[in-house]
This record gives structure tokens, C-alpha cells and sequence, in this order.
């Protein structure tokens, strides 16, 4: 009989999101456009505020341990995959796809750079949330759940967006000034994005809490 624990699945969807961000996050599509400055965000943006409800969604059912212990496996997932990447790509192809190379090569072959950006953004953050969200839930008694997802995530996310952006465009031929002013024309409307893809999901922490509660595992 076809069977999957609850939190499997979690951990499942969990490690989906971080993939799909890492995989396919280099791809942005425009948001909109003024007369000075256009928008762009990557569509790893649908994704993060996922990984985010999963982990407060995790803390409310199976507490804080069992939360930081998936944001872990998520960053070993993320080394393990550019480390792969770095093989992949710098082993030579066969004859037949010699001609899909560069293609591949150039889909794949990520920067140290931007996987580094990516990793330490991804993991400081997680755990922020973790952290932010474990403290609230002590300080409210449990209660307001709506407020404490968000609040942890608002914060979570935009310590996520802080630090890959001024990791991977952060420019030394420029000045401090010219940097700050470029880097968060990106970072605050990227950020509140993800903001209102957080707000927009709160109900989805309450079914997943619901849900994940109805055959609750030891911890």
C-alpha cells in the first residue's frame, strides 16, 4: 500500500525548495518598470517564502532541534550539489554531446562566487528564522501564530536578501556610496516581495501545523 510519513513529505518539499532555488534561481523576469528603474526578481522568489513557513511550521509541531536539523540537511544538499557541479562541469563531454557543452557548461557551471553568496545567505537566514520564531512562540505563550511566522520571516527574509546580494554584486570598482545605493535599489523591493508572498501563505502555516499535528512522530 502506497504510504509516506507526514513529516517525510515536509522534509521532501523542504529539500525541493532549496533545490529548485539553487537550480533555477539564476533566472529573473521583470516585475515592473518606471521611467528610472526596472524592476527584476528571481523566480526563486515563489519558492523562498516556502522554505521559510516549512521551518516555523516545523518548530510549532516538532520544536526547534528538529528544525535546525533540517535547515542543516538543506545546506548539505546545497555543498553536495555545488560540489557536483564543479565535476560535472569540468569533466570533458563524450563526442555525441560535444555540441550541448557549453550549454550545459553554462546552465550549471555556477560561480564559486554566487554559490557561496548563496549558501551563507541561505543558512544564516534559516536559522535566524528558526531562532526568531522559537523565541516569539516562548514569549506569546504559543499564541498569535499568524504574527510570529511573519515576524520571523520579514526578519529572516530580509537578512537573506541583505547578505546574497551585497555577497554576489557587491562591486570593488565602485565606492561605498555608488553600492549602497545600487545594491539596495535591489535588496528593498525584493524583500518586500517576498513579504507579501509571506502574508499571502499564512494560511498555509495553520493547515500545515493542522495537518502535521494530526499523526504526530516522536520527536
Amino acid at each position: 500500500m502506497f504510504s509516506v510519513r507526514k513529516f517525510d513529505l515536509v522534509m521532501a518539499l523542504y529539500i525541493f525548495g532549496v533545490m529548485t532555488a539553487e537550480l533555477m534561481g539564476a533566472k529573473t523576469f521583470p516585475l515592473t518598470s518606471f521611467s528610472w528603474m526596472h524592476l527584476n526578481a528571481s523566480v526563486a522568489i515563489f519558492v523562498l517564502p516556502l522554505l521559510f513557513t516549512l521551518t516555523d511550521v516545523v518548530v510549532e509541531v516538532h520544536g526547534k532541534a528538529r528544525a535546525r536539523s533540517m535547515v542543516w540537511s538543506g545546506l548539505i544538499v546545497v555543498a553536495l550539489l555545488f560540489l557536483f557541479a564543479v565535476l560535472a562541469t569540468h569533466l570533458p563531454p563524450s563526442h555525441r554531446f560535444s555540441s550541448t557543452e557549453p550549454a550545459y557548461d553554462r546552465i550549471f557551471g555556477l560561480t564559486a562566487r554566487i554559490s557561496l553568496a548563496s549558501l551563507t545567505a541561505f543558512g544564516i537566514s534559516e536559522f535566524l528564522d528558526v531562532a526568531i520564531f522559537a523565541k516569539l512562540r516562548e514569549k506569546l505563550h504559543k499564541k498569535a501564530l499568524w504574527l510570529r511566522n511573519n515576524l520571523s520571516n520579514f526578519v529572516s527574509m530580509f537578512v537573506d536578501s541583505l547578505i546574497f546580494i551585497f555577497l554576489a554584486f557587491y562591486s570593488f570598482s565602485h565606492g561605498f556610496g555608488d553600492n549602497l545605493s545600487f545594491l539596495f535599489g535591489l535588496i528593498i523591493p525584493y524583500w518586500l516581495i517576498k513579504c507579501s508572498l509571506s502574508v499571502v501563505e499564512t494560511p498555509l502555516v495553520y493547515l500545515g501545523v493542522r495537518w502535521l499535528r494530526g499523526s504526530r512522530q516522536t520527536k
